[in-house]
């Protein structure tokens, strides 16, 4: 490739340029199926309190369509989830039974690209993300998450072994492993907590020599890397020993150090004191933070199929869900990448497992799922998490006996409707308390109505605020609106009609639904993995890229 034209490689697929324009909706409580194990001693308001400063036990489950949930998310959640793992549908034919193989891909890169580049927007900077895929799109999902998220930031492929029994009717090759793909928001900032040592580790450590350190087990005096001066390295041991690094490789440690290990007699020759020297390296010595996880995740720590469906037995054993994930799969997912309170988001719920599992180990969770088995799998089982009587997956392992809670959300309809003429209306559904929080959400203001002052509905500075109303306003009114807020505070209203153009410095004035018409696809509620993206051209539902001239540098 010549020097002076750059190719820019990325992955293609039909429809690509073709994005959705998301309506930010909010979501509204359905208090009969959230649940908590006791009262909470602090009661708070807003549905959506700072996360840290709201009860441990409110975690949210939210039914809905996950591309609108993740978007309804955003505004509060932007930068703050600590932890992502999801698992989504793997793309085997059965989701798009209506569709060829190639526009069937197509699609799935679609939902796909739109759901991550959300998801990287809620992370927090020392975030990351973790999906499950196996062999059929893992590949181009790998590729995809470096255009999202950036190839730098790319942390590993985990293998992990599903399955422990060989499939003799294969025609092929019995396939035993998903992938697990990592990604950190930015790698440089994301540190992963060490896996506890187990006892098969603290086994292969001896103390043939009677070492009065303890336990101990030999490691090379040589490294792979090193400076080239020390390449004609030697030292001699007191025992007359001579050593020099092998071929290829560098001393580990420098004379001095050699020294003193060689006078505390930790140094081993072997048995019969004619092997190559090593190093004792002692057990007593080693950190507390135990060692750095494997990409190869046997059955036996990691858990499998197998066992994920007798735990969801546990809770629905009529029903059970199709393919849920083991506890013991996510456990050491989230002790890998998240500590005590940290936020924990799945958005392809299945049967709960995440949340399940984050709920028991302390941590806060958002989980979302569209079909009905969010009441029928999940609720039922985080019921029996709060309450103690799941004994079953992680509970034993970490000690669990129950308590906090969760509230069950639901999708708010599309703010407007179209009326029997064809014309954008406020939904009918929308009351004074919802139109206002939308209204918020999409001017870009925090919801947080005053009981001092009326139309103090939200704010987006500490003197910038919002007033959201359905009817007009008069010349009149506005003029005392103007008064009360003062020239030190700024306030936009939102309203059907007003008398005043520019009169009033500290007000801005905006009509709805006008203000909003433009900004996203109205009254569109499904997202999901059988919509088709590839045959809709409204003008109201995608937003193309501009193309790019492949001849330029």
């Amino acid at each position: 490739m010549s020097n002076s034209k750059k190719q820019k490689l990325e992955l293609t697929w039909i429809g690509k340029h073709k994005r959705p324009r998301l309506e930010p909706r909010i979501l509204l409580e359905d208090k009969t199926l959230s649940y908590h194990a006791d009262a909470p001693t602090t009661v708070v308001d807003d549905l959506f309190a700072e996360p840290g400063d709201q009860p441990h036990d409110d975690n949210l489950l939210i039914h809905g369509d996950n591309l609108l949930a993740l978007k309804a998310l955003e505004q509060q959640y932007a930068g703050k989830v600590k932890c992502v793992f999801i698992d989504p549908p793997y793309n085997t034919g059965s989701a798009f039974t209506h569709y060829d193989d190639g526009v069937e891909h197509s699609m799935w890169l679609s939902l796909m690209r739109d759901r991550l580049e959300v998801i990287r927007r809620l992370m927090s900077d020392d975030g990351s993300l973790w999906i499950t895929i196996d062999d059929n799109e893992a590949h181009y999902l790998k590729v995809l998450c470096d255009e999202v998220f950036g190839r730098t930031n790319f942390v590993a492929n985990v293998v992990w072994q599903k399955k422990y029994t060989i499939a003799n009717d294969v025609k092929w090759l019995s396939v035993n492993h998903d992938h697990v793909l990592i990604y950190a928001k930015e790698k440089f900032l994301w540190r992963p907590n060490k896996m506890p040592r187990t006892e098969e580790m603290n086994a292969r450590y001896k103390n043939p020599d009677k070492h009065p350190k303890g336990v101990w087990k030999a490691t090379p005096l040589h490294a792979k890397s090193g400076s080239k001066n020390s390449r004609e390295f030697s030292f001699t041991f007191k025992n007359g020993v001579i050593w020099n690094p092998p071929a290829g490789t560098f001393p580990r440690f420098s004379e001095e150090t050699l020294r003193r290990l060689d006078a505390g007699g930790e140094i081993w020759f072997g048995k019969d004191g004619t092997a190559a020297p090593s190093r004792k390296t002692f057990l007593s010595e080693l950190s507390d933070e135990g060692t750095p996880s494997p990409t190869v995740w046997l059955h036996t720590d990691a858990g499998n199929n197998h066992e994920a469906r007798e735990e969801v037995k546990g809770f629905n054993a009529e029903n059970p869900f199709d393919t849920p994930k083991p506890e013991k799969l996510l456990h050491r997912i989230v002790h890998i990448a998240t500590n005590p309170n940290d936020l924990v988001l799945d958005s392809f719920a299945g049967s709960g497992t995440t949340g399940a599992v984050a709920h028991k180990m302390g941590r806060r969770w958002i989980m979302v799922e569209l079909g009905e088995h969010c009441k029928t799998h999940i609720v039922p089982r985080l019921k029996k998490v709060i309450d103690g009587e799941d004994q079953g997956g992680i509970s034993k392992a970490v000690n669990w006996q129950g308590g906090g809670g969760f509230r069950y959300l639901r999708l708010a309809p599309s703010l407007l409707k179209r009326d029997s003429w064809g014309n954008w209306i406020i939904n009918k559904e929308y009351n004074p308390e919802m139109l206002a929080e939308a209204m918020c959400k999409h001017m870009g203001f925090i919801y947080a109505p005053s009981r001092k002052h009326f139309w103090m509905h939200g704010h987006s500075t500490e003197s910038d605020f919002i007033y959201v109303t359905t009817g007009s306003l008069s010349h009149d009114q506005l003029r005392k609106l103007s008064d009360e807020v003062g020239p030190e505070r700024t306030l936009m209203i939102c309203c059907k009609a007003f008398m005043a153009e520019g009169e009033f410095a500290n007000l801005t004035l905006k009509k709805i639904p006008q203000a909003v018409l433009k900004k996203c696809q109205w009254d569109h509620d499904d997202y999901s993995f059988t919509l088709n993206v590839l045959g809709d051209d409204e003008d109201e539902v995608w937003e193309e890229e501009p193309l790019e001239d492949d001849n330029e540098g």
